[in-house]
């Protein structure tokens, strides 16, 4: 891409991806390089890959930049703090920022005086780097596999295990050491975490897609196998995934991209959810270049071909949604995220209605 002195997304961008060459690992850059231009339409399907190391041609990518009413992040985290209390999940395949989307919900209901717990079963966990700083009424932990796990074991081991002898002991370390150890404990963990919403804001920032849907399936065989055993008082009970079925309680954030591939995957996500009684309450499109107003040719064609994949969330997918827009810059630090919720928005398309 060449240089545009109108538009900083672009300059931003181009000065990311030659920060990003130079300080190639030497072995890598020692090797034999082919390098392709960013193209101006999504490679999807066979026609496009083959044209992937074809010369770019913007000749038939037209674009008009039009003022559009685009639903906003700020309008999102209103509906969320309406209810004053609450646990809101960011939820969505690896790679489309949860973790940043997370972190700027909590900033911003933490900036509005709320009293926010920002955490994670994430085991990449950015959520340090991200907000970059403490944050006034905003706590941040992590649900550690591993640390929760360990916790666990000497739980039982300490209580259960206190009145064996030295065989039955034994016996009971080898239990522990199963796989389902570490479910049991994640899932105590995540149920501990749930019951803080009931009197604050909880944000969590979930893992990446399989692994949620795992700890999901835990609180699901949870809840069943309470109900069985509860009897007449099972009107009385509320179990963990109760909580996350009840919107009143639990507000999932899907968190996608607007691209062909991550919006498929997030309606399959959507799918499962409903299956388990779980009604997504928002979807949040992340990283819009539609969203910026950007005029560079490459980049405004590349926004044209988002006007489906929104059409498709808009008019089907989600209840409710809001679009982000890329940003020059990564929204690291509290200044950045909540300039994130609250930024104002262009929207660069083709001809269509969104």
């Amino acid at each position: 891409m060449l240089l545009n002195p109108r538009d900083a997304l672009a300059n931003a961008l181009i000065a990311r991806d030659r920060a990003a060459i130079a300080g190639m690992d030497a072995g890598l850059a020692a090797l034999p390089q082919t390098r392709f231009a960013l193209r101006p339409e999504n490679l999807v399907g066979l026609d496009a890959l083959r044209r992937m190391g074809a010369p770019v041609d913007l000749s038939t990518a037209a674009v008009r930049t039009i003022e559009a009413e685009l639903p906003t992040f700020a309008a999102l985290v209103d509906g969320i703090e309406a209810s004053g209390k609450g646990l809101v999940m960011t939820m969505g395949k690896g790679g489309v920022g949860k973790t940043t989307i997370a972190a700027a919900v909590a900033v911003e209901l933490a900036g509005r005086g709320h009293e926010v717990l920002l955490t994670t079963t994430d085991p990449a966990a950015h959520l340090t780097e991200t907000l970059a700083g403490d944050v006034p009424n905003l706590t941040v932990s992590r649900i550690d596999p591993e640390a929760e796990t360990q916790a666990y074991r000497d739980h039982i081991l300490a209580s259960k295990g206190a009145s064996l002898d030295a065989q039955g002991r034994a016996m009971l370390e080898e239990d522990l050491r199963s796989p389902c150890t570490e479910e049991i404990a994640v899932f105590q963990a995540f149920s501990r975490v749930i019951r803080e919403a009931g009197r604050k804001f909880v944000v969590m920032d979930t893992a990446p897609t399989g692994h949620t849907l795992l700890l999901l399936d835990a609180t699901g065989s949870y809840h069943r196998d309470v109900m069985r055993h509860a009897g007449e008082n099972a009107s009385h009970m509320t179990t963990p995934m109760m909580r996350l079925q009840d919107p009143e309680r639990t507000k999932i954030l899907i968190v996608t991209l607007p691209e062909t591939t991550p919006v498929l995957e997030a309606a399959r996500l959507q799918e499962d959810l409903r299956r388990a009684g779980i009604d997504p309450w928002a979807w949040v499109v992340n990283a819009s270049l539609a969203a910026t107003g950007t005029t560079h040719p490459v980049l405004a064609a590349r926004a044209a071909t988002e006007a489906p994949e929104i059409a498709k969330i808009r008019n089907g997918l989600a209840t409710r949604h809001a679009i982000v827009p890329m940003l020059a810059e990564d929204p690291v630090g509290a200044a950045r995220l909540r300039a994130l919720v609250r930024q104002s928005m262009k929207l660069a398309v083709a001809t269509g209605d969104l």
